[in-house]
């Protein structure tokens, strides 16, 4: 939570601005307009005022938007038995919530979210937040979603280029920038992006042990470094073949490499004088990701649909922890190596028809292949062991390898029914069936199929008020890395954890409904939402030990259960004569239970929190060519709680803070400052450890107090377009 004093410094300059600075209300002609499908359609022309640098920049401005860029209510698109995000299984009806000319972008990391600060304002013609259902849309199951419209002409070209320099705590200044063709020639269009942007950090923190009995057992000072500056290079293009056929070939790649070190001071309070112990970890991470996606769409002249499409990414990374005992002649007591190869590919086709005026159905099939590849090697110092130069010339330990293969087959059929001007109603059913095999260290093969039906049904009480209500059963994608042997980055003193290849994947039902209301003339939306979410084969720690040791791995642990509620306020100060001062809010909380394998308790959810806020402002100067804000989000306390085998652990957070001031000036630039955690965030953990047996059987022995902070960051950004 934010302290007393920053709260009342974020209320004196909210109030400053409310009290002393004044803007012109929009011209009635540049207004939003909501057709019969309540679609809100913003015209270019509406964004002029605020001369925005690109599509994000135009998004930032509409109320209500944090709604639709969300992808679902509250609870709907998040938590155990998900299918969202870029790692949900194949690429499904869901999924990115950002159309670009009414299509989705062939990717699953190279959606259309991911091009929107790529893409300069003055290459767009509308933006839609269609709140209704149609069988035109690419996407199907969003809350809303957002359509990017860009303008039609014969021959146009725009290039959008910013430079930044970040300043962390630590002193160390890192440069970035981003630069990207956008534009069309006749039939073609395209997008063409490079950006490269620092991610430097420098955390430092401690840790205070005490045993059982009281006594302080060692205090650790730690400081890490990560030197991380990815670059990303993407393309989009489009070719109009004909009237009636189109094609787009999309391309993205990543390099992610992220060197860094870790040291640990160690006083050790158990003896007199206490002693030191310096241990350095030698951390080196590269990793590289590419993908390629395309789609050819056919439309015939009835008006009818054919759409086939193509996704194939690939991500290697390759981590290499050592760690050297600095007291002892720097010797290497430590070799941890791990590669990791996922591969996708993904084929998709449907055809679209309607069947009278009022409704439409789609039927498609999707094939998906997922594989992975994965190696670890473990080498400790051993004084009776072989020892060996593939393992950093220490004692093997473990050697595994596995290769893990999903292969799975969908069929889906969507119908969408406009049951009236006011009502619509939404039906899907999918059938998958899928293959997992492994091999290396343990060879196994397994079938599963499920049936997942979703009903969506929206009711526009007023042309304002809008109600949604949706059930669905919903498949999560299994993490091929929780069935192999993996490292645990959280735990110094847990070099491994161990693999299970007898899991399933998390399903749900999940029930939610989904009230908005939209003020008049743009001045604000209102959002609230409830849900519920009955969850089976839920994916937590299980005891998986050996005679040898005591062991736990991530695995299926039965039925639990997921509820909660939000509420969403966007709010323009237009009765204070302010409509260019645009308040956000929202705030979800939310509880659920299930049984600890451990304990034979009802608890939370892993990690799940009792819920989270979010708060700001953001006041457009027009007649100043100023513009600035602030955004606050954070997690209630407590509930955020791990249960493991032999440990349990708590964790918190303190509040993110980004503050902006940005202006148009010299050379039609913009320049902006940011300021982020400038009250230098602190997140925080309590371990308990157990000895002798588990959490349940065995005894209590220490407890681990640690928090770190990576400081704040300062950024000067410099944009322009030509």
């Amino acid at each position: 939570m934010l302290s007393s004093k920053i709260q009342v410094k974020l209320l004196t300059a909210l109030l400053s601005a409310i009290v002393f600075v004044h803007t012109p209300n929009i011209a009635a002609q540049d207004l939003p307009t909501t057709d019969e499908n309540s679609t809100v359609t913003y015209p270019a022309s509406y964004f002029d005022q605020y001369e925005p640098f690109s599509v994000s920049d135009m998004l930032d401005r509409i109320p209500g938007i944090t709604v639709a860029r969300q992808g679902g209510p509250g609870g709907s698109s998040s938590g155990p038995g998900s299918s969202q995000g870029s790692e949900r299984r194949g690429l499904g009806l869901g999924g990115d919530q950002v159309l670009i000319n009414g299509r989705r972008i062939a990717g699953k990391e190279n959606e259309g979210n991911s091009q929107l600060s790529r893409i300069p304002a003055n290459q767009v013609q509308r933006i839609e937040i269609i709140r209704g259902t149609s069988g035109d849309l690419d996407v199907r199951g969003g809350n809303q979603v957002i359509n990017i419209v860009l303008l039609e002409l014969e021959s146009s070209s725009s290039v959008a280029y910013e430079i930044n320099m970040d300043h962390y705590h630590d002193g160390e200044l890192k440069p970035g920038g981003s630069v990207s063709l956008s534009g069309q020639n006749g039939a073609f269009d395209y997008l063409l992006s490079a950006e490269s942007e620092p991610r430097w950090e420098y955390r430092k923190g401690f840790e205070t042990s005490f045993l059982a009995d009281g006594r302080p057992n060692d205090f650790i000072n730690k400081k890490q470094y990560t030197d991380q500056q990815p670059l990303t290079l993407t393309t989009n293009i489009g070719y109009q073949i004909s009237d009636r056929n189109i094609m787009h070939i999309n391309a993205q790649y990543n390099q992610n490499d992220a060197p860094g070190s870790e040291n640990r001071l160690i006083t050790n309070l158990l003896v007199k004088p206490n002693t030191l112990d310096i241990k350095l970890d030698d951390i080196s991470v590269e990793e590289d990701f590419w993908e390629i996606g395309g789609d050819f769409e056919h439309t015939f002249i009835n008006g009818n649909r054919l759409k086939s499409l193509f996704i194939i990414n690939q991500r290697d990374s390759n981590r290499l922890r050592e760690r050297f005992d600095l007291d002892n002649n720097r010797s290497k007591d430590l070799f941890l190596k791990t590669f990791n190869q996922y591969e996708e590919q993904i084929l998709r086709s449907s055809y679209s028809m309607s069947l009278n005026s009022t409704q439409d159905i789609e039927l498609g099939v999707e094939r998906a292949q997922t594989t992975l590849d994965s190696t670890l090697g473990l080498g400790l110092l051993s004084e009776t062991g072989s020892i060996s130069e593939s393992f950093g010339g220490l004692t093997p330990i473990t050697n595994s390898d596995a290769t893990l293969e999903e292969v799975r087959y969908e069929a889906f059929a969507v119908h969408n029914w406009r049951i009236n001007n006011r009502m619509s109603l939404e039906s899907t059913l999918i059938y998958e069936k899928s293959t997992i095999e492994q091999s290396g260290d343990i060879k196994k093969e397994r079938d599963f199929d499920f049936v997942r039906p979703k009903i969506d049904y929206r009711f526009d009480i007023t042309s304002s008020l809008q109600f949604r209500a949706t059930i669905e059963k919903d498949v999560a994608q299994l993490s091929f890395n929780d069935f192999t042997t993996n490292i645990n980055s959280l735990d110094d003193d847990q070099n491994s954890v161990a693999g299970n290849p007898d899991l399933r994947q998390e399903q749900s039902w999940r029930y939610d409904v989904n009230l908005e209301y939209r003020f008049d003339n743009n001045n604000g939306v209102l959002n609230s939402n409830l849900f519920y979410h009955d969850l089976e084969d839920v994916i937590d720690k299980i005891n998986v030990s050996t005679a040898k040791s005591i062991q736990s791995a991530n695995g299926n642990i039965g039925a639990g259960k997921r509820y909660g509620g939000s509420f969403d306020a966007s709010l323009r100060l237009t009765s204070f004569n302010l409509p260019q001062l645009l308040l956000t809010s929202r705030i979800e909380v939310e509880d659920g239970a299930v049984a600890d394998p451990f304990l034979s308790i009802d608890r939370r959810l892993l990690r799940q929190g009792r819920g989270q806020y979010r708060y700001g402002f953001r006041h457009d100067m027009t007649s100043r060519n100023i513009n600035y804000g602030i955004n606050v989000s954070g997690t209630f306390e407590g509930g955020s709680i791990v249960y493991d085998i032999d440990k349990i652990e708590k964790y918190d957070m303190d509040d993110f803070i980004m503050a902006f001031i940005e202006l148009q000036g010299w050379g039609g630039l913009t320049y902006r400052f940011e300021a982020t955690n400038f009250h230098e965030q602190e997140r925080c953990r309590v371990r308990s450890r157990y000895i002798g047996g588990t959490i349940a059987t065995g005894s209590f022995n220490e407890i681990e107090n640690s928090c770190s902070q990576a400081g704040e960051k300062y950024a000067i950004k410099v944009r322009g377009t030509f």
